[in-house]
């Protein structure tokens, strides 16, 4: 790039490029909302913003000097170890996806370490806030913003924080998130029992409670417990090597976390649950605030429609290099993930206006002009 720039001067291009990275004072929340509102539109006469998908990702990283830097889960890695993690909330259609937000999750390590976050550049503002914290933080601000909203879908990362799950339903967003096996829900026709009655004596109470008899149950057992008939086989996707197909069951549930501290159970909920044929028990578990009437196909329909995430990340590590930044500060990084964001955003503006169902080669070569007159590939024979 500094070569094509400036050609007589590289060197000193090269160094005003990592300058305009690193250290510059532009800002890249500003950046992203031009990138969003140049992508969107073009994404939408395709077709509709359908979710807004919360994720993280993981990025290598060694030492203890770069900003976000601690040893933690990497989902690129699989395991733990240390890696920068990065929370983004991404904007989705049926046939394309952009990230709109992306902020680096500093644990508590780095936060309660203020000379290191100095070092780093981290804004004397930023405080110590979980994932879930974070996430509702960029949904308030899209909401804030006007981006055209859709169905919220996260990972068990997400969904087994009640309190993630409370903040999108006080925004007024349907979700559907997923779960962990040992969520406990209140099985169909069962509720914690009312508040005992005041006998006259003592403090009334007005909380929920249980007893032996009438507990909530994990969804994991819950799922065993099913008969054959509550499964139903659904296909959501074409996939590269043919159509994508399980077994799902879907029922009302009432979620069970702390309800004996309330006055009032939890609403129901849709619980969806993935148990492959060929597995010996289930393998995902999902909590759904849709409307009662929504048909199973379009529980998972929705479900997995957050699978459009992880080509996000792949897209923008393997082709753009969201993950090759060198540097250490706050700011670089969020520079870097940005300019990452606006390559991959250009990308996305640039496939949609191509159908789905339009022959490609046609859709790229509008605008070409027609060989001259007596054209001949080289190598081919003369006409004669």
């Amino acid at each position: 790039m500094a070569a094509r720039l400036a050609p007589d001067a590289i060197g000193a291009k090269h160094q005003s490029l990592h300058h305009f990275v690193a250290k510059a004072p532009w800002q890249d929340a500003a950046l992203l909302s031009a990138v969003r509102a140049f992508v969107l539109p073009k994404m939408e006469r395709q077709a509709p913003i359908r979710a807004w998908i919360i994720d993280d990702t993981g990025m290598p990283k060694k030492g203890r000097h770069s900003v976000g830097v601690a040893r933690q889960y990497c989902g690129e890695l699989g395991k733990q170890d240390n890696c920068q993690v990065a929370v983004t909330l991404s904007a989705a259609s049926d046939h394309a996806s952009l990230p709109i937000a992306l902020r680096l999750y500093l644990p508590q390590a780095w936060t309660n370490d203020k000379a290191r976050c100095k070092k780093a550049g981290v804004p004397k503002e930023i405080e110590f806030q979980t994932k879930p914290q974070i996430a509702l933080a960029q949904i308030r601000q899209a909401i804030k913003d006007g981006v055209p909203q859709g169905i919220m879908l996260a990972d068990a990362g997400y969904g087994n924080d009640t309190g993630f799950r409370s903040g999108l339903t006080e925004l007024e967003l349907e979700y559907v998130v997923g779960v962990q096996g040992s969520t406990t829900v209140w099985a169909p026709g069962t509720a914690p029992l009312p508040a005992r009655t005041w006998s006259g004596r003592g403090r009334k109470t007005k909380l929920l409670r249980r007893d032996d008899s009438m507990k909530p149950i994990k969804v994991s057992a819950l799922a065993q417990s099913l008969p054959r008939k509550a499964w139903k086989t659904v296909r959501w996707r074409e996939g590269t090597k043919g159509d994508l197909v399980s077994r799902f069951a879907a029922l009302r549930v009432r979620p069970s976390h702390r309800d004996t501290w309330r006055t009032e159970p939890w609403p129901e909920e849709w619980l969806l649950i993935e148990w492959p044929e060929d597995k010996d028990e289930p393998l995902k578990y999902w909590l759904s605030t849709l409307p009662t009437d929504t048909a199973i196909a379009t529980l998972v329909d929705t479900a997995k429609l957050r699978w459009r995430i992880e080509r996000d990340f792949q897209d923008l590590k393997q082709e753009i290099g969201l993950d090759h930044y060198e540097g250490r500060g706050w700011r670089g990084f969020h520079h870097h993930a940005a300019l990452s964001i606006a390559a991959y955003g250009f990308l996305v503006s640039e496939r949609s206006p191509i159908p789905p169902s339009a022959p490609i080669r046609r859709a790229l070569s509008v605008g070409i002009p027609p060989p001259p007159e007596g054209f001949r590939p080289r190598g081919h024979a003369p006409a004669a």
